[in-house]
């Protein structure tokens, strides 16, 4: 069969309807393919056949023409080659079970080599239990939504949900994003989302460094009496103290991140896709260190500035000047220690409990395709963070008394040990999970907030749906 031939070939084969003239197609003529109901539950053409409608349907009518099928092919031929390209590591132009084992293990999915035969099988024609490039496409382009990019597509956390906190491990691009430019504007929409997300959210994290510095055993700070004590003192525009940096920062730490990320994987010595989760794990918690340090008295900034009296400082350059005249650069980055130290608990927590999750409902649910649903997204998501930060608040807490030290008149400038001695001492273990409470209340808010805000501005950067 020539290669010209294949659309209507494959059109034919699908609905029976070959349009192989199509130049004797009248301009307003359709073809007649309309998407329709399975004539049975279970009738896998039909679905393929909707699929198709469903993803080659420019101009959304609910049919489909010759030329809109030409270009549908066109386009998702590119994709599956890239795909086809990437699964075949030995480079011989076939794709063996072991091949599949190992590109779905990068991807975090463990399956046997009983499973990885059944997807075999199920492209196999010849029953050579290898799938060359003829097989792969053929078999694609009737399942639009069974490759296995999709499962970086759908599965994306870090870049879409924010929660405040920016030493989650980067997402992973696909080769195919990574070529048309396409990272970037997911990039440029996960910081708009991250910043109105923690604009939205800013009353409750300036509440929360309240607790973590002031509230101790003889200085109860409870969640509305903290509110009210802020407007009080403020009004309520001193709610959002601190917001400006905090979002001011989310561009170049994310910037700074995903750079690193990318020239770790590179020394690491991986020309995959994607890693493996050890090796994600390694490459994300030094991105996180090397951004962290990079943006650090930023954050130090943040909470003067959250902690500031009214009237104490002017802006966020009248508070630089005040603490490099009274305390020195050093002071830029005093709690740097346990907030490199947090890095490892948070990173890793979150990481293996989303990837988990992931696994769990890939193995159970996806059947035709990849995508979990907003719901299960941000369930997994807010789960994962919500574990990872747990486990790491009390080198948090540590990490903004010392920031705050030079702030407190008359309070005491310890190291990193002796404070959280000081604090099991004064308060008991509970003492370090000051502020935890405000810290969830933002997580749900935050994370459906930069949810619905990136896919509004994905779709105004012109990222291509998934």
């Amino acid at each position: 069969m020539r290669l010209q031939d294949f659309p209507a070939v494959l059109f034919h084969r699908l609905f029976g309807r070959a349009q192989s003239e199509p130049a004797e197609e009248k301009p307003a003529e359709k073809a007649g393919l309309q998407e329709k109901p399975s004539c049975s539950p279970g009738s896998e053409e039909t679905n393929s056949q909707n699929k198709i409608v469903k993803a080659g349907d420019k101009d959304l009518d609910g049919q489909l023409d010759f030329e809109e099928f030409v270009h549908y092919l066109r386009d998702h031929e590119k994709k599956l080659r890239l795909v086809f390209m990437s699964l075949d590591k030995k480079n011989d132009g076939q794709i063996d079970s072991q091949e599949i084992m190992q590109s779905l293990r990068d991807l975090g999915v463990n399956i046997s080599e009983e499973q990885a035969e059944q997807i075999l099988r199920s492209m196999d024609k010849n029953g050579t239990m290898t799938i060359d490039w003829d097989e792969w496409r053929d078999y694609h382009l009737l399942h639009p939504a069974d490759n296995i990019p999709e499962i970086i597509l759908y599965w994306r956390h870090s870049t879409i949900l924010d929660v405040g906190e920016s030493i989650i491990v980067p997402d992973e691009f696909t080769a195919e994003e990574k070529k048309t430019g396409m990272w970037w504007r997911h990039l440029v929409a996960g910081g708009g989302a991250g910043a109105a997300s923690r604009t939205c959210t800013a009353p409750l994290d300036r509440l929360k460094v309240l607790m973590q510095v002031h509230a101790s055993r003889s200085n109860s700070m409870q969640i509305v009496g903290g509110f009210g004590q802020m407007i009080r003192e403020g009004g309520v525009r001193s709610l959002w103290r601190g917001n400006g940096i905090n979002v001011i920062k989310i561009a170049p730490e994310s910037a700074i991140k995903f750079m690193a990320y990318e020239q770790i994987k590179r020394l690491i010595g991986s020309n995959q896709e994607t890693l493996g989760i050890m090796e994600r794990f390694v490459a994300g918690s030094l991105a996180g260190a090397i951004a962290q340090s990079s943006i650090y008295p930023m954050e130090v900034l943040k909470t003067r500035l959250a902690l500031r009296r009214t009237g104490q400082f002017s802006g966020i350059m009248d508070c630089a000047k005040h603490i490099i005249q009274k305390e020195g650069v050093a002071a830029f980055y005093k709690g740097y220690v346990p907030n490199m130290l947090g890095i490892i608990p948070y990173a890793g927590i979150d990481l293996a409990v989303y990837e988990t999750l992931k696994n769990s409902w890939l193995q159970r649910f996806a059947t035709d395709s990849a995508d979990p649903g907003v719901f299960v997204l941000l369930a997994c998501g807010t789960t994962s963070s919500t574990c990872g930060q747990l486990a790491s608040y009390p080198l948090a807490l540590v990490r903004t008394r010392m920031q705050a030290q030079a702030s407190l008149e008359g309070g005491p400038q310890m190291s990193m040990t002796g404070l959280f001695r000081h604090i099991v001492r004064t308060e008991g273990a509970l003492g370090l999970y000051r502020g935890l409470a405000p810290n969830f209340m933002k997580v749900i808010p935050s994370v459906s907030i930069s949810y619905v805000v990136y896919e509004y501005l994905k779709i105004a950067l012109g990222v291509q749906s998934k």
